[in-house]
């Protein structure tokens, strides 16, 4: 069924005086290749992860019109079971597949006898023609990859028979729908319907179309390779980038330690952008098993999202859409030393962590040693800092190649001073997420101990009149817990839902719910018990409203997580607080309005009109909070805050107007020293300060400290 082999040129023709007078030389000879896995096949192929079973080629030299000879190898798959499409299509069994030779091998023999046709067909570098691009993007490129195969650079470039047959039949139908059948019959060309050898009709079909291509007037013929880049480029990114959402993917499992590198792995034989593989980090600065990958153009990026469950190692990779905005937010910077740093072009990225505050860049030269020089010396060296200055204890190191940054690695958890120090694999959009993460976090610590006084009675005691439900789905809302609890929800007091959420401020799956009376909190908990929301059973237990402070409040109630999240508000300037509308009260009068007075200010200072009854706050603009749709969500505050009496000290200085209204005094300890009137104001946004009562921040005195030493007293008027 295959063509006897060609002939040699005569010994008076001259294929080079032929090609001087041919007006359209043409391109060099092509290597007309088609394949199969022993999975999926047409568009789907390769996206069932499945290995390459079958090879077909010939070469064609277009300048001539010789074809070589037709060539069919079997490879052998790892996983020997075949699709039921495959198994009726190429009619091949298990028994033939283990007996054919592994992919290797079949690449060296492929690699011989084309260079042998070549030579016979008048020599030349040739190229690589498939139908569409999925053969050597989607199977032979990821497959050598898994088994740690070196491809020669021929499958590195290849024509698209698709794209060429479009270029010349632009009018006929999208390129992404050609098929070999379908372009045969476009051209009115008549195939072998005799044909069953599985691959070599389609082999043959293909250099038939090839071969009526070149008889067109089109000079653009196979003048554009595909080009599959070998090496992933690294770069920076700036927030002022515009990245198209069609190119754009989010990889979620990634195992923690993977790095860019193996991310760009994972997607071989797709073209990723330069740096365009960003890494996320969880709320603590930490990789949380997710990145966005930027791909040249649309058509690289569906061929990615085919790769959805496709494996790393032992984990599968789910792959969705994401968006531009999203990776500009990942990956963005505006720093000029981040870009400074990240200029240096083929650098490997090393993070250091763990550093002591006090090490500088020849201490951090020195711990890595003379054997894993960096790139630049001190200039190579990134250190991540607070907004006062304050050194984070994290570091960047660059490496001129991967044999150095390999070196670096095996002082993983050495010793600098009295401290080990753990290094791993980083990315440039690593980079820009830790800078841009402390460069806008704010200075007052995140404290866990008890914050602020809720503005609404929670009042100490041991009667057992709240319940605790355990186990709630994360998806549960307010209005579930009411459906759950039924008849109970009618003994529920105002604003007596609250939701517990934990430190990276989603669900915790507990709540409390603060009931009329202990009798009220026990007949809820008999009855809903146990009861299932949402397929999942949720448990009911009384307990005292002082158990459900500690947890509201940042404590813990026999077990961990249960603390909610700090509120991590912009530090908003005094221009800012001038829109808030002036009220002399600590809280709006209408949210004062929905509590008693024993909460905070004197019973003269509430209005007594009925309230509403509610389960929740009200909207967000009452309270001007980041997580407005639950109680408490107070901003962070020192540790011991308390109303007092004012002092003749500060009553000498503040105006009276202020100082007449009794409450309107607050004192805190143990404020950081490097803090100033701008995060002091950030702890009182949700009260709504008055704006003239913004300078009546001042110092308190303390007569055992010198006059160099900053206050760690304050008190706000």
């Amino acid at each position: 069924m295959t063509p006897p082999p060609p002939q040699p040129p005569p010994p008076d023709s001259n294929p080079a005086s032929d090609s001087a007078t041919d007006p359209r030389p043409g391109p060099g000879p092509l290597v007309v290749l088609f394949g199969a896995t022993a999975g999926a096949m047409g568009p789907d192929l390769g996206s069932d992860e499945t290995d390459l079973i079958l090879l077909v080629w010939q070469v064609v030299e277009p300048l001539s019109r010789q074809v070589g000879t037709l060539h069919k190898s079997l490879v052998r798959a790892e996983a020997a079971a075949l699709s039921p499409q495959c198994r009726e299509a190429s009619g091949l069994s298990a028994d033939s597949l283990a007996r054919a030779e592994p992919l290797d091998k079949v690449l060296q023999q492929f690699s011989q006898l084309v260079s042998g046709d070549v030579a016979l067909l008048g020599g030349g570098p040739y190229m690589l023609c498939t139908d569409g691009q999925q053969l050597l993007r989607q199977v032979l490129h990821p497959e050598a990859s898994r088994k740690n195969l070196v491809l020669p650079d021929t499958f590195f470039s290849f024509y698209d028979l698709r794209r060429e047959f479009h270029v010349q039949h632009p009018s006929v139908r999208p390129a992404r729908e050609l098929t070999v059948a379908t372009m045969a019959q476009d051209l009115g060309l008549e195939t072998d319907a005799t044909e069953d050898d599985f691959g070599v009709w389609e082999v043959k079909t293909m250099v038939a179309v090839i071969l009526h291509l070149l008889e067109g007037p089109s000079g653009q013929l196979f003048s554009k390779a595909e080009v599959v880049k070998q090496k992933y480029e690294t770069g920076p990114c700036s927030k002022a980038d515009v990245v198209d959402s069609e190119t754009v993917v989010r990889a979620r499992g990634l195992p923690w330690q993977s790095s860019d590198q193996d991310v760009a792995r994972f997607f071989k034989g797709l073209n990723i952008a330069r740096g365009g593989v960003a890494l996320c980090l969880n709320a603590q600065g930490r990789r949380n098993g997710e990145a966005l990958i930027r791909f040249v153009d649309s058509e690289q990026r569906d061929l990615a999202l085919q790769r959805h469950k496709h494996h790393m190692g032992v984990r599968y990779i789910e792959v969705y859409k994401a968006t531009g905005e999203e990776f500009v937010k990942i990956a963005g910077g505006t720093s000029l030393e981040v870009a400074r740093f990240l200029s240096r072009e083929d650098q490997v990225i090393l993070r250091l962590r763990g550093l002591p505050f006090s090490a500088g860049p020849a201490d951090v030269l020195g711990f890595l040693g003379p054997e894993c020089p960096v790139t630049g010396g001190a200039d190579g060296l990134l250190f991540v800092r607070h907004p006062d200055g304050r050194p984070t204890g994290d570091a960047f190191a660059l490496f001129a190649c991967e044999e150095l940054a390999q070196a670096a690695l095996r002082r993983h958890k050495g010793i600098l001073g009295k401290r080990y120090i753990e290094l791993f694999r980083s990315t440039a959009a690593e980079v820009q997420q830790v800078l841009n993460r402390y460069a806008s976090s704010p200075l007052l610590p995140t404290l866990t101990a008890p914050l602020l006084p809720i503005p609404f009675p929670l009042a100490a005691g041991t009667g057992r009149d709240c319940v605790r439900l355990r186990g709630l789905p994360y998806t549960a809302t307010i209005e579930d817990i009411l459906s759950f609890l039924g008849e109970a929800a009618a003994d529920i007091r105002p604003h007596g839902v609250h939701m517990v959420l934990n430190q990276q401020g989603r669900p915790s799956g507990d709540a409390f719910i603060q009931m009329t009376s202990a009798e009220r909190a026990l007949a809820a908990a008999q009855r809903c018990h146990k009861k299932v929301m949402k397929e999942r059973y949720v448990e009911v237990v009384p307990c005292s409203t002082e158990e459900m402070s500690r947890v509201l409040m940042g404590g813990t109630l026999g077990r961990s997580g249960m603390s909610p999240p700090p509120c991590k508000l912009p530090c908003l300037s005094p221009p800012t607080y001038a829109t808030f509308q002036a009220t002399p009260t600590l809280i709006p009068t209408e949210t004062a309005a929905l509590y008693p007075s024993s909460a905070l200010l004197p019973a003269a200072r509430v209005p007594a009109a009925p309230t509403p009854v509610a389960y929740y706050p009200g909207p967000p603009t009452q309270l001007y909070m980041n997580y407005t749709a639950y109680y408490p969500s107070p901003p962070v505050s020192p540790t011991t805050v308390g109303y007092l009496t004012t002092p003749s000290a500060a009553l000498a200085s503040a105006s009276t107007s202020v100082l007449s209204q009794p409450g309107a005094l607050v004192r805190m300890q143990g404020v950081p020293y490097t803090a100033g009137m701008k995060d002091l104001l950030s702890i009182f946004q949700a009260y709504q300060l008055a704006p003239d009562d913004y300078t009546s921040l001042m110092p308190v005195s303390d007569p055992s400290r010198t006059v160099l030493q900053a206050p760690k007293e304050w008190v706000c008027l």
